[in-house]
């Protein structure tokens, strides 16, 4: 880089002065010292390259975006958003998160968009928050993996999660009408053949958004995750140190895929398929759901994460 020498660092100060302490714009500079608005730029450019002009982001007023800055650098995430949840009561935690989650997905929708939707409290959130349309996006809403097996309730079935997105953002959706767990291989097989799978499948191929929440077996006592797999099915994931999963894919801490006694009987989108999203979200909080959400980012499933302050810092740490 070339050494300034005093009359060009005159310049480039008192440019600097005008455009940033005195709020002037590059033509109202050019025109008051006669010189040409591309010179201004290439100048106001050089300032900041010779560290004649230093700028700094004061993030006291917002800590979390600092933390969403690190969560990005150190997990190579394209989108980190933390929420603040301190004294909340775990209903209010979610729907806080959900409100985040909603306003990132509202901000990275284009139209033509396929988004996809696994299910859960979280994902549940986001979808009640998402803001309503006042006219189409344009975008296609399908579930990326199948329904519950088990006794769920319907709040958060991927279903009414997918149908609940599209009529707020008036989209186009397509349901599942087949299981993410079958009894076995083969009856998973027939189901692969039928045209309807194979037209749920298609949109996987094209996924452009998945929204997904993250789940860990510190949870297996809780309703949703004993209805979706039941305590047998929890002992064998315990067993193989699975760490969390991800629409019924499951991997370790580090991020690897762990096959499972349910791996050959699952119906949902494959973890492959999912990293090809331009954007895979994930939201989750809590101290339990910290080894899924940390195999998670391991495993680059996910580019985007919603999550509150103190998952954030553990993450971090």
């Amino acid at each position: 880089m070339t050494v300034e020498n005093s009359d060009d660092i005159r310049l480039i100060v008192k440019i600097a002065q005008l455009y940033y302490e005195q709020d002037m714009t590059q033509v109202q500079i050019a025109r008051e010292l006669g010189i040409y608005r591309t010179t201004i730029s290439r100048l106001l450019k050089r300032g900041r390259e010779q560290g004649i002009v230093t700028i700094a982001i004061n993030y006291d007023y917002n800590e979390n975006l600092w933390l969403e800055q690190q969560l990005k650098q150190k997990f190579g995430l394209r989108e980190a958003v933390v929420a603040t949840c301190d004294s909340l009561l775990e209903e209010e935690q979610l729907n806080l998160i959900g409100q985040h989650g909603a306003q990132l997905v509202d901000r990275l929708l284009e139209p033509g968009d396929i988004v996809g939707f696994s299910w859960g409290r979280a994902v549940r959130a986001l979808v009640k928050n998402l803001p309503q349309a006042s006219q189409s996006r344009q975008v296609i809403c399908v579930p990326i993996i199948g329904g519950p097996s088990g006794k769920l309730e319907s709040r958060y079935h991927v279903n009414t999660l997918t149908y609940g997105a599209a009529a707020k953002l008036k989209a186009e959706s397509h349901l599942a009408d087949f299981p993410a767990l079958l009894d076995n291989k083969l009856i998973r097989n027939g189901i692969m053949q039928s045209q309807h799978f194979k037209t749920i499948a298609s949109y996987w191929d094209s996924l452009d958004i998945a929204l997904v929440g993250i789940g860990s077996p510190a949870i297996r006592d809780g309703a949703n995750w004993h209805a979706f797999y039941g305590s047998e099915e929890s002992d064998d994931l315990n067993a193989r140190h699975v760490a969390g999963d991800i629409c019924s894919r499951f991997y370790n801490i580090d991020g690897a895929m762990v096959e499972t006694a349910m791996s050959e009987k699952t119906l949902s989108i494959e973890m492959a398929k999912l990293k090809q999203t331009r954007y895979s979200v994930g939201i989750a909080i809590g101290e339990e759901k910290y080894s899924g959400i940390l195999g998670a980012l391991n495993g680059n499933y996910i580019n985007c994460l919603v999550t509150n302050r103190d998952t954030a810092e553990s993450l971090l740490k």
